[in-house]
């Protein structure tokens, strides 16, 4: 289901400017490609950029998930940006929605320059937010937050967004060589306990 584009906010807290979440642009390509070389974001993600070819063809892939309504995937900047040369400083994605289902998923990431300052849980709770008011009038109920068991900063910024740890999933390799948590956040429910990871 195609939903129009949207423009997301995060307040800021006092360490950290307010978060605007918006669709990736064309014009993000030589932003995106600079944050090529981060191994982490290698590491722990799907993230296959490493120049603007790379990056042209990673925003191509964004567009037509908005498109398509299946994809929905906002570029994160500070307002006002701080440092980095107006680099962005995150993403965050909810993928594989349907009209009619129950369940979808949710991802992010956060560049190395902007790391440590709660930006992505900051961004995946306005995601969320966004993604329960705009959905659950057609089903919507439940987000699911994947990530490899060994990525512990994952773990934190699912507990701080309130997606706790329900479950492990086990390896399964090619696509997922490693063992993962599942988190997972329902409509009805607000802020519970932390989770252990």
């Amino acid at each position: 289901m195609p939903i129009p584009t949207a423009r997301l906010r995060a307040p800021s807290t006092p360490t950290a400017p307010a978060l605007l979440l918006r669709p990736w642009t064309p014009g993000d390509a030589a932003g995106l490609a600079a944050l090529g070389g981060d191994d982490a974001l290698h590491r722990w993600t799907s993230f296959a950029v490493d120049d603007e070819t790379s990056a042209a063809r990673w925003l191509r892939e964004q567009q037509r998930g908005w498109e398509q309504g299946r994809r929905y995937a906002f570029a994160v900047e500070e307002v006002p940006p701080s440092g980095a040369d107006g680099l962005p400083a995150g993403h965050v994605v909810l993928k594989d929605v349907a009209l009619g289902t129950a369940s979808a998923e949710v991802g992010y990431w956060t560049a190395a320059h902007a790391r440590g300052r709660g930006i992505a849980s900051r961004a995946l709770n306005a995601l969320t937010d966004w993604a329960f008011t705009t959905f659950a009038p057609t089903g919507l109920t439940r987000l699911e937050l994947l990530h490899q068991a060994a990525n512990t900063a994952s773990c934190r910024v699912a507990d701080k967004s309130h997606y706790p740890l329900t479950g492990i999933r086990p390896a399964q390799p090619p696509d997922y060589p490693q063992e993962g948590h599942v988190h997972v956040r329902h409509l009805a429910e607000g802020a519970g306990p932390p989770s252990a990871c």
